[in-house]
């Protein structure tokens, strides 16, 4: 009898260690994921009902698609408010409360604007979600923030801006080569300061990262490095893509080459659209088309607000 429960016990703990190891296994894939491969299949959906009008189909993918990744909602695409607004007007499951509450820290960044979205709120409202509670799980994510993240880009992006509103060259150059080491040592013991690690707004100061990163690629001393890091950030969902080709492209004019994917100062003179089509979805861009279709619709649905 003694020996029945050694063995019954080696065999639990065999089991154990196996689903422990199982999971281990998974969530390390998860977090390795290349958020290109994402970005790509969003755009392949989104034109699924912003082009062809597939809607069940559109949902369909993009179910699929947030089993397989942490859902993004990225600028102007809003793939998982989208998701959950599609599902929601055509009856569709898309988990409820818990998608709902998913999304919360998706828009957080952007909550002083969304809270007054009427149409956004009554969504929440008709699952039993009401404004306050979404106030709640805000401040909530706003804790989780890396507050010395938050302190350092502050410190570099308003050194960023004031030298440039005050235009003294000198000044300029110095304070960007400031910024480019203390980007690096952000990099280095923090990541990347994207959305989820310090928000989008200090106070009333707004501060994307998108500007400091096109300032970076003026110096050659650091175009390869941050070229390299930067690129490691856009597959890890951390930069978004387009912050990372608008400083490719910078650079790019600064030694008279062609656009590699023509985001800096628009969709002018590109003699070969062909080769930037790929050179966008190498990096999860949508084609120049679709992007065009995107900003279209974006201007028109801000002008429908007004």
């Amino acid at each position: 009898m003694k020996y029945y429960n050694i063995k019954t016990q080696n065999k639990d703990i065999n089991s154990a260690y196996i689903i422990g190891l199982i999971l281990c296994l998974f969530l390390s894939a998860c977090k390795n994921r290349n958020y290109i491969s994402y970005y790509n299949k969003v755009n392949e959906i989104d034109s699924i009902y912003r082009v062809t009008h597939q809607t069940d189909e559109a949902i369909k993918q993009y179910r699929k698609l947030f089993r397989k990744y942490k859902p993004q909602n990225q600028d102007r695409r809003d793939e998982y408010e989208n998701y959950i607004k599609l599902a929601d007007q055509h009856h569709k499951n898309f988990g409820g409360k818990k998608s709902l509450y998913r999304l919360i820290p998706l828009i957080a960044p952007n909550w002083r604007y969304k809270k007054e979205d009427t149409s956004f709120i009554q969504l929440y409202k008709k699952y039993g979600i009401d404004k306050q509670e979404m106030e709640v799980k805000v401040e909530e994510w706003k804790k989780g923030l890396n507050q010395k993240l938050i302190d350092s880009f502050t410190v570099a992006f308003q050194r960023d801006q004031s030298s440039r509103k005050e235009g003294n060259y000198q000044d300029v150059i110095k304070n960007d080569k400031k910024n480019a080491e203390l980007l690096k040592w952000m990099f280095e013991n923090y990541g990347f300061p994207g959305l989820q690690k310090i928000g989008l707004w200090n106070g009333d100061l707004l501060m994307p990262s998108g500007p400091i990163l096109l300032h970076m690629a003026d110096y050659e001393e650091y175009h390869e490095y941050f070229k390299t890091k930067i690129l490691e950030y856009v597959k890890s969902g951390d930069c978004p893509p387009r912050d990372y080709a608008a400083m490719i492209d910078r650079n790019n004019s600064h030694h008279k080459l062609p656009y590699t994917y023509a985001v800096y100062q628009g969709y002018e003179n590109i003699k070969d659209s062909a080769t930037v089509n790929r050179n966008r979805k190498s990096i999860g861009l949508p084609s120049l088309k679709h992007a065009q279709w995107i900003t279209k619709d974006f201007f028109k649905k801000i002008k429908k607000k007004n």
